[in-house]
C-alpha cells in the first residue's frame, strides 16, 4: 500500500504535478462563483448602510454591516477551499469537504433576514 504525500500549508508553485486542465477548470470556477457571492453580499451591506432607513438610528448600519462581514468571510472560505481542492488534485489526494462556507453562508443569510425582519417589526411599531 502506498500512501499519498500530505501536503500542508504548501506554496503551489512548489507542486509539479499538473491536474487535468477540466478539474482545474471546473475549480476554478467554483472558487469565482463564491466571490460573486462575496461581491454580491459586500454591495448588498454597501447599499443597505447607505440607502435604507427603518425608522431606528443606525439600522442601515446594524442590518449591512453584518453583510459587508459574510461577504468577507465567504471571499476566505472560497479561496481557502479553491487551494486546499488545488493542491488535493495536483497530489493526487481525496478532494476535500467544505462545510465550513456553505454553513457560514446558510447561518448568515438567516441571522441578517432575521435582523432585517426586527428592524422591520420595529420601525412598524413606532
Amino acid at each position: 500500500m502506498t500512501l499519498k504525500p500530505r501536503v500542508s500549508r504548501t506554496s503551489l508553485g512548489r507542486l509539479d504535478a499538473a491536474s487535468d486542465p477540466r478539474f482545474t477548470l471546473a475549480n476554478e470556477r467554483t472558487f469565482l462563483a463564491w466571490n460573486r457571492t462575496a461581491l454580491a453580499l459586500i454591495a448588498g451591506g454597501l447599499a443597505a448602510v447607505q440607502l435604507l432607513s427603518f425608522g431606528v438610528s443606525g439600522a442601515g448600519l446594524m442590518l449591512g454591516l453584518p453583510l459587508i462581514v459574510l461577504g468577507a468571510a465567504i471571499a476566505v472560505g472560497g479561496f481557502e477551499r479553491w487551494r486546499a481542492s488545488e493542491i488535493a488534485m495536483r497530489t493526487g489526494a481525496s478532494l476535500p469537504r467544505s462545510r465550513v462556507a456553505p454553513a457560514l453562508l446558510g447561518l448568515g443569510a438567516t441571522g441578517v433576514a432575521l435582523l432585517a425582519l426586527v428592524l422591520l417589526t420595529v420601525s412598524q411599531l413606532r
